[in-house]
């Protein structure tokens, strides 16, 4: 609001600051491990000068892509994540900010994508492109994106489903692993300093064994993973290894959903849901 208030007639807040008061519950501008606070862009041209805490982007603005949303002018989300996108420090990163936009439902991979089609000359554009082919509707948090991408680039194993429901053969929900791939039976988890509390931590091995009870073989990623991969490449690796040796008679598990379960898993499967369903079905994820 404080670099809100500095915009000419003409102008918002973009970026960041902009999905984050769109409702982008990933979007706290803290980088450096929550030391750092980035500064607030805004999208405005004119007499008006950066200073400690605000950048100014003067790239062309069309009228289309301004709105004011509880008495603020910002750039809308699909312009906002564009920015982010294509001024992020890595393309993982632009990963990342993609997935967190559609973690929000603020945006859907195919909007991104239109609207990077229709700004091909912009700086950055290439590198936003890269980061929407691997971006994923269903990621539940910055960190497991990251890990998500060393399971990917760095392993060179099989994009993983992210948050996907597994089923037994009854139809009951066995779990939903943060990341899967359904072609070896491998399930993912991050497990983050929260898991290594006692409840937790006893939660998250009876879940494990669930999965390994029903024919999966399963691999814990941490935290530090993301800055040393090569950890949890060898880790991926053998636990593929070993999956590839279960017979096909332990192989008790399905993605089929019975016929009451409703899908969450895609921007527009949950924008069709009611404020109730909402509730009730989303109440698992990280925000």
């Amino acid at each position: 609001m404080e670099a809100a208030a500095l915009l000419p007639s003409y102008g918002g807040v973009t970026g960041w600051g902009a999905l984050r008061w769109s409702g982008g519950h990933w979007f706290d501008g803290l980088t450096d491990g929550g030391r750092t606070l980035l500064p607030v862009t805004l999208a405005a041209g004119g007499n008006i000068r950066e200073r400690p805490g605000v950048r100014i982007c003067e790239e062309g603005l069309n009228p289309k892509d301004l709105c004011e949303l509880d008495g603020l002018r910002i750039t809308t989300a699909v312009r906002s994540v564009c920015y982010e996108m294509r001024y992020a420090a890595s393309d993982r990163l632009a990963v990342v900010a993609l997935d967190m936009a559609t973690f929000s439902d603020l945006v859907s991979i195919d909007e991104l994508w239109a609207y990077a089609l229709a700004h091909a000359a912009w700086t950055g554009i290439p590198r936003c492109r890269r980061a929407a082919g691997l971006a994923d509707e269903n990621s539940w948090s910055p960190r497991e994106t990251l890990l998500r991408l060393v399971w990917e680039l760095d392993a060179g194993l099989r994009r993983p489903l992210c948050n996907v429901p597994i089923f037994d053969e009854s139809g009951r929900h066995i779990g939903t692993p943060d990341l899967f791939d359904p072609q070896a039976g491998v399930a993912g988890e991050y497990d983050g300093a929260l898991h290594l509390l006692g409840a937790q931590r006893a939660r998250d091995l009876r879940r494990e064994e669930k999965f390994r009870n029903h024919g999966l073989e399963y691999v814990t990623m941490l935290a530090g993973d993301q800055a040393d991969p090569a950890g949890l490449v060898a880790r991926l690796l053998a636990t593929f290894d070993r999956a590839s040796a279960i017979p096909a008679s332990r192989k008790r598990w399905t993605l089929t959903p019975p016929p009451w379960w409703v899908d969450t898993t895609t921007v527009l499967a949950r924008r069709e849901l009611t404020e109730a369903q909402r509730l009730r079905l989303l109440r698992n994820r990280a925000g």
